[in-house]
């Protein structure tokens, strides 16, 4: 006679179909460890072409781990710099470029880690009025970076960089300077006129960026 639920034929079968799937995991957790760095290699490059980047962590943690010699570790981590730079992880990808620079410091190896740091700080530069810090000090690394390789590939990039940063900051120093004139506060206003004040910016034309009604009911409007 049946009864209700779930009869034993079918708790038979799936005991055995559990069993058969932990069976199946359990070897493949076993075949993952000691591999051949290029293996490792190999996977951080398919799952950070498939955007899958956390597995792609993950292989890089084996690779270091199990072949801490591997010369394959030092593109590895270009490669996961860049890819996380694309998913607009800069935390991450920064976290990626100072280990290389760490580990490969001589200064031609760690050229190209060098530019893409300033590259990913800039990316990361999105709220004007926030990260004016991060913006100077963005704009200083780029600075450093061109005086330091004068015949760099990536100097026409970062000069790029400077003069974008640098027509950021004379717009927030402008508007701050607006923003004390209107306050009646004639002293902080001329501080910061004079701050926006670069010569060399003077005859570059520059669209203002339009600030986002939901940013802008967080960020106060100098304009």
């Amino acid at each position: 006679m049946k009864k209700h639920g779930i009869s034993k034929t079918k708790l038979t079968a799936l005991a055995i179909g559990l069993g058969v799937m932990l069976s199946g995991c359990a070897s493949k957790q076993q075949e993952e460890f000691n591999k051949p760095a290029d293996y490792w290699y190999k996977m951080i490059v398919k799952d950070a072409t498939r955007g899958e980047l956390d597995n792609a962590d993950k292989a890089f943690t084996s690779l270091q781990s199990e072949h801490i010699r591997s010369p394959l570790i030092s593109e590895a981590m270009l490669i996961l710099a860049e890819a996380h730079m694309d998913k607009e992880e800069y935390i991450l990808a920064n976290y990626y470029l100072d280990e290389y620079t760490k580990r490969y410091g001589d200064k031609k190896s760690v050229e190209f880690a060098r530019y893409l740091k300033v590259k990913a700080n800039f990316l990361s530069f999105k709220r004007a009025y926030r990260d004016q810090r991060l913006l100077l000090d963005t704009q200083k690394d780029s600075e450093e970076f061109i005086k330091e390789y004068p015949n760099s590939p990536y100097k026409p990039y970062a000069q790029t960089i400077v003069l974008k940063l640098a027509m950021a900051n004379k717009m927030i120093n402008e508007n701050i300077a607006n923003l004390y004139k209107r306050l009646d506060k004639p002293e902080a206003s001329k501080k910061y006129k004079e701050d926006a004040d670069t010569a060399w910016l003077d005859g570059i034309k520059y669209d203002k960026p339009n600030t986002p009604w939901y940013r802008a009911l967080f960020e106060v409007q100098l304009q």
